[in-house]
């Protein structure tokens, strides 16, 4: 099980090489949604995405004749872009297979960091399937998306920041796909503060943490449809999920009209652009999905990697129906 020590550990490693994203209120959410809400952007960090901490942890705690043989990873977005960017910076070859439907404008972000791309399939399991491949055949190391101590454990250092920055926080919600994120968030702030909620989201097109958290065992989706690309994920991940049912208090669900309003919303009038999958939060928020009146409540705005040619249709979208 994840510990905060580790969490702690790789604050410290680090620190030097992320940007610690700020915290900002907001009147017009709070309003809407009867809380004192705050937004942590890490829409704003390096590559976009939250990733890139649990990106950079992992590979600085490999060891150097590791990182010379190079990573490899399997990502439609933000992993991969994230990978490609720690690797760029630290000077290490990194490969990432991409699906043959990949986003333009991921591919251009993944292949502008210098990472080679391979095109493999259309699933996650295919890209995952052919990374561990490329791995084992030129040995270098494969970097899981979520479920890893390391990369979890990067993951948190966002959570260490909401501690530390706003100790009086009453509760958090955070987004949920494989859970590298929620994980390493609750297990940060459950084990610094007394009496914090930690609330994960997802959309109802993809809700396999929700399934699973209610059964009590993961359970595997066969069919997602939402425009979170981020929390396309099939199930929670074996080392992540014991973490969520030990720490997280509830899951909750947004429709993906909820969560385009979301998104237009924190572009219109917090300024911040911010993708589906990291809007969710925001989407529990104003749609009183949130069991909590009258509390300081962080949503965690993972990410900010849009196709600006589906915003601007989920603009004319949201616009049209006013």
């Amino acid at each position: 099980m994840l510990s905060l020590e580790e969490i702690r550990q790789a604050q410290d490693r680090i620190k030097a090489w992320i940007h610690r994203t700020p915290i900002f209120s907001s009147a017009t959410f709070s309003q809407i949604a009867g809380n004192e809400v705050y937004l942590k952007a890490e829409n704003l960090q390096k590559s976009g995405a939250f990733k890139f901490r649990g990106a950079m942890n992992f590979m600085l705690s490999m060891s150097e004749e590791e990182r010379c043989k190079g990573v490899v990873t399997g990502s439609s977005g933000n992993h991969g872009q994230a990978l490609a960017c720690a690797a760029k910076i630290l000077g290490v070859k990194a490969v990432v297979v991409v699906p043959e439907d990949v986003s333009p404008a991921k591919l251009a972000a993944i292949e502008g960091y210098g990472a080679a791309i391979e095109r493999c399939g259309h699933s996650s399991t295919e890209r995952i399937a052919r990374a561990m491949e490329i791995a084992e055949l030129e040995g270098m190391t494969f970097v899981p998306p979520f479920d890893h101590p390391w990369i979890m454990a990067g993951q948190g250092t966002a959570g260490l920041e909401i501690v530390e920055d706003m100790p009086d926080v009453d509760a958090v919600l955070v987004p949920c796909g494989g859970c590298g994120l929620i994980s390493g968030v609750a297990t940060a702030l459950k084990e610094s503060l007394k009496g914090v909620k930690v609330f994960g989201v997802e959309p109802e097109g993809s809700n396999s943490t929700y399934l699973s958290f209610k059964a009590g065992h993961i359970v595997e989706l066969t069919d997602i449809n939402t425009i979170a690309d981020g929390l396309r994920t099939a199930n929670p991940g074996k080392i992540t999920f014991p973490v969520v049912q030990k720490y997280v208090d509830d899951i909750l669900l947004v429709s993906e009209e909820e969560i385009k309003n979301a998104v237009v919303l924190l572009l219109e009038r917090a300024k911040l652009l911010v993708e589906p999958s990291g809007a969710v939060p925001v989407a529990a928020l104003l749609y009183g999905k949130v069991p909590l009146k009258n509390k300081k409540v962080v949503a965690l705005m993972s990410g900010g990697n849009v196709d600006l040619s589906l915003l601007g249709k989920w603009i004319e979208e949201v616009k049209a129906k006013k």
